[in-house]
């Protein structure tokens, strides 16, 4: 019977240093959080010996007026960018009333649901606001872009298999 409160005892003991590693484990991952909100980081990685932890934070969305995003007109695409393969898509248009649509995420942009298939838009295309216009590839996902607007598409500003960035132009439509 002694054996059988030794085993209680041991659990107990067990149960409560349990306890203090995952509150001491929760208390680090909130220091790690206040870190990150102090330096404006978005994600943190972090690896000792076999553990790893990886923070995310969402970005705000910014929203000036209730008019989308636009980009400084100087420039196209963003540097680094493969322009010149993108140059090909797009004329000289005026940007006024045109309504851009951007990348909402970080990835991989294709024009075509699959490498033989046609382009979901190009340069003269009518789109809605349901049409889906491109696939941006981010963390192995698929994520169907849609145009969000009525209208035709103007300018076409990135090409297929280009790296995009977070809130970069990646068409420009004449809304109907």
């Amino acid at each position: 019977m002694a054996d059988k409160d030794k085993e209680k005892d041991h659990d107990k003991d067990h149960d409560e240093d349990s306890h203090t590693d995952k509150d001491a484990d929760l208390k680090r991952i909130k220091q790690l959080i206040e870190i990150m909100k102090e330096n404006g980081l978005v994600e943190i990685e972090i690896k000792h010996d076999e553990d790893k932890i990886v923070l995310k934070r969402a970005q705000p969305q910014q929203v000036f007026g209730g008019m989308p995003m636009m980009m400084p007109e100087s420039g196209t695409a963003f540097a680094g960018s493969g322009g010149a393969g993108a140059s090909s898509q797009h004329a000289a248009v005026p940007h006024e009333d045109l309504v851009e649509i951007t990348s909402p995420i970080v990835g991989t942009f294709y024009a075509t649901p699959s490498p033989d298939s046609e382009s979901y838009v190009e340069v003269g295309s009518t789109v809605n606001a349901h049409t889906v216009v491109c696939i941006i590839e981010a963390m192995k996902v698929m994520n169907e872009i849609k145009a969000e607007v009525d209208g035709t598409i103007v300018e076409v500003l990135v090409t297929n298999g280009q790296a995009v960035e977070y809130g970069q132009v990646l068409f420009r439509v004449r809304p109907n």
